[in-house]
């Protein structure tokens, strides 16, 4: 994600996420941290036909990594492209040396829990009213490194973990972790 994506971003975040939208200084706040040698968060894009559809946050401290956000647009719901965004955080995960990533996911998001479950995360606790203002409370979700530390292993097989498939999978692709964003100090 670079800071041209903040506007696309934020209108796909207030589709998804009327009640609990984040604003535009929290997306420019933590792509001031994704920069440098000492970068602590790691945000991708996917794109479709030039329209962003999707994107997916995380931040790492410590030996801790916490999926910050995952988005897909509707119409790329089904497709695989939530199992993609959520592969590549925990290839950054890896690469940030975390032996577990965090996630909390609304408990009345039944779809994004079942993502969550096939790639390994296990529910360990419940955060009460956490999404305001609705007043939803937080499903608390843990992932362990595989054996050698990589968290982009499948849970069981040892394999990368694949993504769904289905009509239009593959068909959105993710910004390449290697693209330059910003300047040293700012995303």
């Amino acid at each position: 994600m670079r800071w041209w994506d903040i506007e696309p971003v934020i209108a796909l975040e207030k589709d998804l996420f009327p009640e609990d939208a984040w604003s535009r200084g929290m997306f420019w706040s933590e792509l001031a941290h994704a920069r440098g040698p000492s970068a602590t968060r790691y945000y991708t894009v996917a794109e479709c036909g030039g329209r962003l559809v999707g994107y997916a946050g995380l931040a790492a401290s410590g030996d801790q990594g916490d999926v910050q956000t995952i988005a897909v647009a509707r119409d790329h719901w089904g497709t695989g492209l939530g199992s993609r965004l959520l592969t590549e955080l925990l290839r950054a995960a890896t690469a940030f040396e975390c032996a577990e990533v965090m996630l909390e996911c609304r408990v009345d998001n039944v779809r994004a829990q079942k993502l969550y479950e096939r790639f390994g995360f296990e529910p360990i606790g419940l955060r009460r009213g956490y999404y305001q203002p609705g007043n939803v409370d937080a499903l608390v979700m843990r992932r362990t490194a595989a054996p050698g530390g990589d968290l982009a292993a499948a849970p069981e097989s040892g394999l990368t973990a694949a993504p769904e498939s289905g009509p239009g999978a593959g068909t959105a692709s993710l910004t390449s972790p290697n693209d330059a964003q910003g300047t040293e100090t700012h995303g």
